[in-house]
C-alpha cells in the first residue's frame, strides 16, 4: 500500500502545541523580577477585562486564567484574524521563599501585575551567640 506523507505535518503539529494558534493560544507573555522584598510578575493581557481574570494559589502553584472574547457579532464578516482569542492559562511554581498568602494583584492598561512578598523565614537574619559566662571570651586562631 502506497501512502503519501507530508513532511511538514509533524512540524506544524509540534509548532501548534508549543506556540499555540490564534484560536487556542499556548501562553501569555510575562516578565518577572525582584523589587525590594517583593517578587513581581507582569502578564500582558491586552483586550481582557479585569472581570475575566482568575488568579488561584494552591500550595506553591499560582495559576492565572483569562479570557479574551470574540469581538465579532452575528452580522459581522471577519476580514483578518491575527489576535488570539479564547481562554489563556499560565501556571507558575513558586518557591518556598515566597509568601503565597500575601499575593496582591493589580490590572492597568492591559497588564496584570502580581506582587508576591518574600516570606519572613527566607529573609536573612543575624544570629547572636550566647556564652555560658558573663565575661566575653576572645577566640584566636
Amino acid at each position: 500500500m502506497l501512502m503519501r506523507t507530508d513532511p511538514f505535518r509533524e512540524f506544524d503539529r509540534l509548532a501548534q502545541q508549543v506556540l499555540g494558534t490564534t484560536a487556542r493560544p499556548a501562553a501569555m507573555p510575562m516578565d518577572a523580577w525582584q523589587e525590594g522584598e517583593d517578587f513581581v510578575v507582569a502578564f500582558d493581557l491586552p483586550g481582557v477585562t479585569a472581570d475575566s481574570v482568575d488568579i488561584d494559589v494552591e500550595r506553591n502553584v499560582l495559576t492565572v486564567k483569562a479570557e479574551r472574547p470574540d469581538p465579532t457579532g452575528e452580522n459581522t464578516e471577519l476580514i483578518a484574524s491575527e489576535r488570539p482569542r479564547g481562554v489563556f492559562s499560565r501556571q507558575l511554581i513558586l518557591g518556598d521563599a515566597l509568601d503565597t498568602d500575601g499575593v496582591k494583584a493589580s490590572y492597568e492598561a492591559g497588564v496584570l501585575t502580581l506582587r508576591i512578598p518574600v516570606a519572613e523565614k527566607a529573609k536573612p537574619r543575624r544570629i547572636e551567640i550566647e556564652t555560658a559566662g558573663t565575661q566575653r571570651q576572645e577566640i584566636s586562631a
